[in-house]
């Protein structure tokens, strides 16, 4: 989007320049991370660098792919989603950051490792017979609090998925990404090692808070370490769990420093704070939201999500079916002005309406869409999920 273009008042705080780590971003719209299923054989095409195209030409400043399993063996649980595992994924991935950048975006990818969860085609079906031949791993062995499946994770296997981490981390800077993110939410591998229900062990990485974090960071630090003092890392983290949308990983304000300050020690720059509903607030006493509680306490910019423009929250739309239609988004911008929070993702309204910031900086919210599964069907002919 033209930053020439004025916004309304009403929604100007949204349309506000930000600096991240030496880069300005001309407002505070992001394009979260969201599965879409794009590719078996997980190797981007041109329809996927358009698809990124596209929203950063209709405004958002800073897309975050969605979730791209990592080269490990074992990261991947579904065919349909994208991943950094070859020469020809990483030469797709390059046409995507190419074609953001010439709308003017910038782009982080997701580096994500699913750990030992039901794969989602199974998920659809009802199936919860964990088999062997998936081979995945988790801290414990738990692919649901209380059933263990498997054996804990060996320091080998540790190690193994540190070093994945870092390769695609290094792969994604040489190819022209603005930075990484790395997946610490949603009841996937580093959020096994977070959640206190997927986490028993008894060594160094389980236990206390700032144990469970520990493996978190060490891939942080690594990260950090090859990449060095002026790469763009995030985080994304969550509280709630695709397994359990009520989990607390942090349940007093305390308990989540003791879970960020290893983070941010080890090198990570911004949190992106995965939420349902934004407006809702995190702690007792207080009305700031999960992200705002994050930043007051680390220090760090960070993104708000969940439920932006929408009247209706992620599951509810996407698995349940139900219509999302556009709704009033006044509640963000005092979030703004105090700044309480830095960025706001768009998810869902941003995959059925490209052009979704230029139609609210200009106050056409008449003209902003709604979303369906069918919408995001339309939009991936690959994705599988309904």
């Amino acid at each position: 989007m033209n930053p020439s273009i004025k916004p309304i008042p009403a929604v100007s705080p949204l349309f506000e320049p930000f600096e991240l780590k030496g880069r300005t971003l001309p407002n505070r719209i992001v394009m979260p991370p969201m599965g879409i299923h794009w590719a078996d054989g997980g190797v981007p095409d041109a329809s996927v660098a358009e698809y990124y195209a596209r929203r950063a030409a209709g405004g958002a400043s800073l897309l975050i792919t969605e979730g791209t399993f990592i080269d490990h063996p074992v990261s991947a649980h579904n065919p349909g989603y994208l991943r950094m595992n070859s020469d020809a994924a990483y030469e797709g991935w390059a046409q995507v950051v190419k074609r953001v950048h010439q709308e003017g975006g910038r782009i982080l990818p997701e580096l994500w490792h699913c750990g030992l969860v039901y794969p989602s085609e199974n998920l659809r079906r009802g199936d919860f017979e964990y088999r062997k031949e998936w081979g995945m791993m988790s801290p414990s062995g738990l692919i649901m609090p209380g059933q263990r499946v498997t054996e804990p994770m060996t320091r080998k296997d540790l190690d193994n998925v540190i070093e994945s981490f870092v390769r695609c981390a290094i792969r994604s800077i040489e190819i022209g990404f603005d930075g990484v993110e790395l997946h610490g939410a949603h009841g996937f591998l580093l959020d096994q090692f977070f959640w206190d229900q997927t986490n028993e062990r008894n060594d160094e990485y389980g236990g206390s808070m700032r144990n469970r974090a520990r493996f978190a960071a060490e891939i942080t630090a690594e990260v950090r370490r090859h990449l060095g003092p002026d790469a763009l890392i995030s985080m994304r983290i969550s509280q709630w769990k695709m397994q359990d949308y009520d989990a607390k990983i942090a349940r007093s304000p305390d308990e989540l420093a003791d879970w960020l300050e290893p983070l941010v020690d080890a090198g990570i720059d911004m949190f992106d704070c995965s939420q349902r509903r934004y407006w809702q607030p995190e702690f007792e006493g207080s009305a700031l939201n999960f992200a705002g509680w994050v930043k007051k306490i680390s220090g760090k910019p960070v993104i708000t999500v969940g439920s932006v423009g929408l009247n209706t929250e992620m599951v509810q739309s996407l698995l349940d079916g139900e219509q999302a239609t556009p709704t009033d988004i006044s509640q963000l911008m005092p979030m703004l002005e105090r700044g309480d929070i830095d960025l706001v993702a768009v998810g869902r309204s941003l995959i059925a309406d490209p052009d979704w910031p230029k139609k609210v900086a200009a106050g056409h919210f008449a003209d902003l869409r709604g979303f369906t599964p069918q919408v995001l069907k339309a939009t991936s002919p690959t994705y599988d999920y309904l």
